[in-house]
């Protein structure tokens, strides 16, 4: 599923014009980037949480030279499913 079919099921379900679901859908990425710039998290309850993870500086290789780079520290967004829509997809 891409954007546009998400944004056409949204509207369906919810029983909105295509435009005001995807302004809804645009404003919840916006809202869930903001704070996971700021290092928070955004929790939902039965579906599951947006965080960051952290990772530390390390040292890779090259593999075409084999010699070793330093990989400096990065951050990356992380989702973790909740209970509910495990068990939804388990069924």
């Amino acid at each position: 599923m891409n954007k546009t079919e998400l944004v056409a099921a949204m509207a369906e379900q919810a029983g909105l014009s295509k435009k005001d679901a995807e302004q809804a859908l645009k404003a919840f990425i916006d809202v869930v980037s903001a704070e996971l710039k700021k290092d928070g998290k955004v929790q939902l309850v039965g579906f599951g949480t947006f965080e960051v993870s952290k990772r530390a500086a390390r040292d890779g290789r090259n593999p075409r030279t084999g010699a070793v780079m330093p990989i400096p520290a990065s951050k990356a967004p992380k989702f973790k499913a909740g209970k509910a829509l495990k068990d939804m997809i388990n069924e």
